[in-house]
């Protein structure tokens, strides 16, 4: 029996196309994709969490996946990141299984970018809102593309779900200027700098 049911997904791209200055030579989209799933291990504690982890990757791909069709191609891609929202009968621990199973699925889609996946999850009632911060996909300390968007569903996670989220986008912040390490100076690529 899979321990992955989902009962629906969610696609969302949102278009930048001007921040009170000149308009950007080519609009910024950020975008997200979830799948809101059944929590195998609600209301109990499970010790053994690997076998979730290792089955999550293959919608972790499917996500992955999708976004990076609906954002035009690996080629476009600059951001990324990943977020779950736990239901209240599960755990932190829970929504945790997605650093690896989300993160691993969009670095093999993307072809191996080395700099770490930003994440961030919570424990909460259907219908919340995280903030999910992105940087630069091969290198974390560009600044130009530290930028945060805004995920949720109205009804999930119900008490025995999980919301689990992939988010990438085409480029940093509409008239980023406040200096450090540019795209064009990324040199060492180990995913620092």
């Amino acid at each position: 029996m899979s321990l992955v049911s989902i009962r629906k997904r969610s696609l969302a791209i949102e278009t930048a196309f001007h921040e009170f200055g000149p308009p950007p030579e080519k609009p910024v989209k950020l975008g997200s994709a979830a799948a809101v799933i059944a929590n195998p291990y609600a209301g109990r504690y499970e010790p053994d969490l690997m076998p979730f982890m290792e089955e999550l990757r293959g919608l972790g791909r499917d996500l992955a996946e999708e976004l990076v069709e609906a954002l035009g191609g690996r080629s476009r891609i600059e951001v990324y990141s990943k977020a779950a929202i736990v239901g209240l009968n599960g755990e932190m621990e829970h929504g945790a299984v997605w650093h690896e199973a989300g993160g691993w699925a969009m670095r093999e889609v993307l072809g191996q970018p080395k700099a770490m996946v930003p994440a961030n999850k919570a424990v909460a009632v259907a219908g919340y809102r995280i903030m999910v911060p992105v940087h630069y996909i091969h290198a974390s300390y560009v600044r130009s593309h530290f930028n945060s968007i805004e995920i949720g569903i109205q009804d999930a996670p119900r008490p025995d779900e999980i919301l689990f989220a992939l988010i990438m986008g085409t480029g940093g912040r509409v008239h980023s200027r406040l200096g450090g390490l540019t795209v064009e100076a990324v040199s060492v690529h180990d995913g620092q700098r």
